[in-house]
């Protein structure tokens, strides 16, 4: 069998012609060409007539047999109305490419399950071009259009960089994806997406799920005034614990400066724990907290009635009992609740929106962020935003990559 012959099928790439293979010194080096006889556009695909060739150009390709395998064409240059004077277009590589689909697929499928470096170092390419072949994986196998269909959305902002930069990441609720990430976390990040969505489509979206933070509640109200604000309960029964918190250690310095905490002891998490999970201990430490301190037992009671009201699934019963949780915290004589309280009251609607839509959580975009953080761990950090980004779309916006097969008679 040929050598041509040989690398044609086992390398199976669609529209390729083999002309002539030799060694070197790293691996095989094979000659190919397109096999239509016109020469296209790259940017528009259409056939228009070659009319020089330019110098001698390689791509990386899959190894074989451990040995690197590049192909190597001369290209011509194609006169097209459209585009003007380009490099024609190659079947077996994108246009700016020099490695071919098969090897950048594959370096998608792996970038999606391992970090960089151990990419770099079984690839054997450089650090740097992983990433920018990651931006031409996401651009070839991404949705053309990620922000059309938006009804259900979530907001949330995500930190790289040891905390000192941000990125504000968009969701889809329903494919539970992430549709947009910019660097920034202030209402004129999230306006910039509002922007790029478009006036028709900002009138299509019925609920945004956000946290608390005033700057994304308005570019909301600015951009898509129809749509429902809900204000996750994540982040609503957090500021509670933080406020029972606050005025536990508040009861710790009294009782240390009185000379008797005994009571106080290790009752930390049997405060912050469901009722439900409590051991034996702590519920015992929570009945003899209601004797001897009022004051704690007061907003622990105060902490699991919110969360009562949370899990309630009736909006005016939800409304009513809220009422009633918002004058007790008022009259409790506790700083840290009557706080919070000032709070729920501001962000009334936006938590009984909550009540009403029931499964719509920014728990999804939380998970996202999770998984997010999971990225940069592997990753050792990220130096830029356009490369988070380009990983964040890689692996959470529904791109679904295989390892590349090549199967005698079947097209790559």
């Amino acid at each position: 069998m040929r050598a041509t012959t040989l690398l044609r099928r086992t390398t199976n790439l669609k529209d390729t012609r083999f002309t002539r293979v030799r060694f070197n010194k790293e691996g095989i080096v094979a000659e190919v060409a397109p096999a239509w006889r016109s020469a296209r556009c790259p940017g528009c695909g259409v056939q228009r007539p070659g009319y020089d060739r330019r110098p001698s150009r390689q791509w990386r390709h899959l190894d074989m047999a451990g040995m690197k395998l590049v192909l190597e064409y001369n290209p011509r240059r194609v006169d097209c109305k459209k585009c003007g004077v380009v490099v024609e277009q190659v079947p077996w590589a994108s246009a700016g490419s020099r490695h071919t689909r098969p090897f950048e697929d594959m370096i998608g499928y792996l970038a999606q399950r391992c970090d960089k470096t151990t990419i770099a170092n079984m690839m054997r390419i450089a650090w740097a071009t992983v990433g920018s072949i990651i931006e031409r994986v996401v651009a070839r196998h991404g949705l053309k259009d990620r922000l059309a269909d938006l009804v259900y959305i979530g907001v949330d902002e995500i930190s790289y960089r040891r905390h000192h930069n941000y990125l504000t990441v968009v969701i889809d609720h329903f494919r539970g994806e992430v549709v947009w990430a910019h660097p920034g976390k202030s209402a004129d990040t999230l306006k910039a997406f509002f922007d790029e969505l478009g006036e028709e489509r900002c009138g299509q979206i019925e609920a945004v799920t956000v946290d608390l933070a005033g700057g994304y509640i308005k570019a909301i109200t600015e951009a898509s005034p129809a749509a429902k604000l809900i204000f996750d309960r994540f982040h609503i029964q957090r500021l509670a614990h933080d406020a029972l918190d606050e005025v536990r250690r508040d009861e710790v310095r009294q009782a240390e400066e009185s000379g008797d905490r005994s009571s106080l002891k290790k009752t930390r998490w049997a405060l912050q724990k469901n009722p439900w999970n409590l051991t034996r201990f702590e519920s015992e430490k929570l009945a003899e907290l209601q004797r001897s301190n009022k004051r704690l037992y007061r907003a622990y009671l105060l902490k699991e009635a919110l969360v009562g009201v949370l899990d309630r699934r009736q909006v005016n019963v939800a409304r009513r009992k809220l009422k009633e949780w918002l004058a007790w915290a008022g009259r409790s004589r506790l700083a840290p609740f009557k706080k919070l309280a000032r709070t729920i009251r501001s962000r009334m609607e936006g938590i009984l929106e909550y009540v009403r839509y029931g499964c719509l959580s920014n728990g999804r975009s939380e998970g996202i962020n999770r998984k997010i953080r999971t990225i940069t761990t592997r990753s050792y950090g990220f130096h830029g935003a356009a490369s988070l980004i380009a990983m964040i779309t890689l692996c959470c916006s529904g791109i679904i990559l295989q390892p590349v097969h090549v199967y005698p008679g079947v097209a790559a």
